[in-house]
């Protein structure tokens, strides 16, 4: 855990062909002296909002070069949501392009180890698993879609990933059974994974405030159980942090 306050930049990635054009991206540099371990973290389905800049600051706080890209970067969410969940359901296309751009930004810094991982919520916790065979040398899924929809097509998808680690609300009903599933996955490709469901949580459990617009709050609530759940998000956190200081932090 870095001492002292993180610093959180907005920036611009460069173009990557194929990637969003003018790709922002907020940044959090941890206190005190580097290099430190870098971390993408991808955002909800909601966007970079203010609840998201916090889990950048968060991650930061704890000792980690952390780059969120803003995946709507090119007209928002309301018109690049449909493409973006395509593209992770097709497992390419900009939004992996536009991941990789941050991934390979974070490697580039000289204040970076060079071990990097990423971490993502809802939709991003879908993009953190898809990622996970891409170069990264550790995830965390939060509450994220699973690849394939079959337990083969699960296990070809993740086939050579990197260290997972997941965590799902048992009242999501829009994820039931995922954990259990990815679970017996990485199991099966015995790859290291720690992935725990907590009961009494729902989707978008990890976040500290309720996300996205305030008219469909209530509905997310009912049926996905959707919204902070403190205690199971910081036994989340205590988790995450161990997996991502073994994996992104040992010599």
């Amino acid at each position: 855990m870095a001492t002292g306050s993180p610093t959180l930049i907005d920036i611009t990635l460069p173009a990557t062909p194929g990637g969003s054009f003018g790709l922002a991206a907020v940044l959090g540099v941890p206190a005190g002296p580097g290099p430190w371990p870098g971390v993408v973290l991808v955002h909800e389905a909601f966007g970079l909002n203010d609840v998201m800049r916090r889990q950048v600051e968060r991650m930061a706080a704890a000792g980690y070069l952390a780059l969120m890209p803003d995946l709507f970067s090119e007209g928002g969410a309301r018109r690049c949501l449909v493409a973006t969940f395509r593209s992770l359901s097709a497992g390419q296309g900009r939004a992996f392009v536009d991941i990789e751009s941050a991934r390979t930004a974070l490697g580039a810094r000289d204040d970076c180890t060079g071990a990097v991982g990423v971490l993502g919520f809802c939709m991003g916790g879908g993009f953190a698993l898809a990622a996970a065979t891409r170069g990264f040398d550790a995830a965390s899924a939060n509450y994220g879609m699973l690849p394939g929809g079959s337990d083969s097509e699960l296990d070809d998808a993740l086939t050579g990933a990197c260290p997972i680690v997941g965590s799902y609300g048992g009242r999501d009903t829009s994820l039931r059974g995922a954990a259990e599933r990815l679970d017996a996955s990485l199991t099966r490709l015995a790859l290291p994974h720690d992935v725990v469901e907590y009961p009494g949580a729902g989707h978008a459990f990890l976040n500290d405030a309720e996300s996205g617009p305030v008219a469909l709050r209530f509905a997310l609530k009912r049926f996905l159980g959707a919204g902070p759940d403190p205690v199971a998000a910081a036994d989340a956190w205590r988790r995450i942090d161990a997996f991502f200081a073994e994996h992104l932090t040992t010599p």
